[in-house]
């Protein structure tokens, strides 16, 4: 299996949790890119994602310049999932209403959840249907298109998690990337599996099978130099060249007298 056909587009709107996020995805064993918010819908659409994941961001939706995606991203048929800045965003495109809060939240909230929508099952515990999350927005949906409807609410947001089960798209207030979300990462891994239908086949082992394939296939029989700076970037660079064509590597290494005592005899040793 390819590799990279189960990949999750991350669109970055500025949010400090955005590489989280990626982080959390690839845990799952799925492959995934963050591009701007502004990529583009050409780039979106050739970028043939199996999901897409909007990331918060410390951006107003009635703020002048905040950023906005387009509109198309939502028609490409793929699932959608907008976090915090995205969910907002996302109720703001689609014909919904948002409005500032009264109450800004950050930090933890309990919030209620239906443990029959595809974001939450069997994520909280048996027989439960609330979940500790962390919170961090002043803005919040008032009203949400036709076709969703609210799954989760706290008792500051009456729309904490929103869903629009015919077209996959969702939202969620909260940030299940980060830690203080315990069971944030079961939250991304349906979207991922559930939603998107990804497999885990995202893995180290995977990844280097299909480099070596790459680099064999790209190469041909042709001769290579590779030069090694004495990092690990450039090491393991050189160890997938060889595994893929052998002898016509060729590793070029100069010491140049300031690298780390016995850094020289390791970097010829491997």
């Amino acid at each position: 299996m390819d590799i990279h056909s189960q990949k999750i587009l991350i669109l970055d709107f500025g949010s400090q949790y955005t590489q989280l996020i990626a982080r959390r995805v690839r845990e799952a064993k799925v492959y995934c890119e963050i591009h701007p918010y502004n990529c583009g819908p050409d780039f979106i659409r050739s970028f043939n994602a199996r999901g897409i994941i909007l990331s918060g961001g410390p951006s107003s939706v009635y703020d002048k310049g905040a950023p906005v995606v387009s509109k198309s991203v939502f028609d490409t048929g793929v699932p959608v999932l907008g976090i915090c800045y995205g969910m907002q965003l996302t109720a703001k495109l689609l014909g919904g209403r948002v409005e500032r809060s009264k109450k800004r939240e950050y930090g933890p909230a309990s919030i209620s959840v239906d443990t029959t929508a595809a974001l939450f099952k069997d994520v909280a515990p048996a027989g439960k249907d609330r979940l500790n999350v962390w919170m961090s927005h002043g803005d919040k949906v008032r009203e949400m298109q036709a076709g969703f409807k609210a799954i989760a609410q706290s008792d500051n947001t009456r729309i904490g998690a929103m869903a629009d089960p015919r077209r996959r798209i969702y939202g969620v207030q909260f940030h299940p990337e980060v830690v203080h979300t315990p069971e944030g990462s079961k939250i991304l891994k349906n979207f991922l599996f559930r939603v998107c239908g990804c497999y885990p086949s995202w893995t180290m082992k995977s990844f280097v099978e299909t480099a070596i394939a790459q680099i064999r296939e790209k190469v041909g029989d042709a001769k290579v130099v590779c030069g090694i700076s004495g990092g690990v970037d450039s090491a393991v660079a050189a160890v997938l060249v060889h595994k893929a064509i052998g002898d016509n590597l060729t590793c070029i290494f100069v010491d140049n007298g300031v690298l780390r005592k016995n850094e020289a005899e390791k970097v010829e040793a491997t």
